[in-house]
């Protein structure tokens, strides 16, 4: 019985520290997780802890245009330097009540290191707001995020959810 407490003691340490190290590092890691022995009984099982690092951008273009299809229409969508379609959310009230926390997983934040900048000409304007999340880049005062769900560029899936997240255009005032 001892044996076996000691091993779960022994994988909770070791759980809690994964989190802390993962909840560190500002980088993702693709190297396998350690697995611990004990001298009294097998290895304990490996543990795998995927956290979801929010979209970051550099000084360079950010912002980016392309043609999608929104609700069964073709438009000009803004997106990221990915190609993955830029959102923003209607309860967004910056800096202070914008998408962060558990939101953010699914709804990861444009963040920019600098100044904002597109590729292309754009009617409406760039900035950056520091939020909870960083230096996120905000069209037209609105701030800015992809959508976790949308797998590759021109993706538009997340337009509507909730009632509150939108595709966002050129045309954002």
């Amino acid at each position: 019985m001892i044996s076996l407490r000691r091993s779960f003691a022994i994988g909770l340490f070791l759980l809690i520290a994964l989190v802390v190290a993962a909840c560190g590092s500002s980088t993702a890691s693709s190297s396998p997780t350690p697995t611990a022995t004990t001298s009294s009984g097998p290895p304990l099982p490996t543990v795998t802890i995927s956290i979801p690092v929010p979209t970051t951008g550099t000084s360079g273009a950010v912002v980016k245009t392309a043609t999608a299809s929104v609700n069964g229409t073709l438009e000009t969508i803004l997106t990221d330097a990915a190609g993955k379609t830029l959102y923003y959310r209607t309860s967004d009230s910056p800096p202070g009540n914008v998408c962060s926390g558990p939101c953010a997983a699914a709804w990861p934040p444009l963040l920019v290191t600098g100044t904002p900048t597109s590729s292309t000409s754009l009617s409406g304007k760039l900035t950056a707001v520091q939020t909870a999340n960083g230096n996120q880049v905000e069209y037209n005062g609105h701030p800015l995020y992809t959508y976790a769900a949308d797998s590759a560029p021109g993706q538009t899936t997340g337009e509507g959810a909730a009632g509150v997240w939108h595709v966002a255009t050129p045309s954002l005032t």
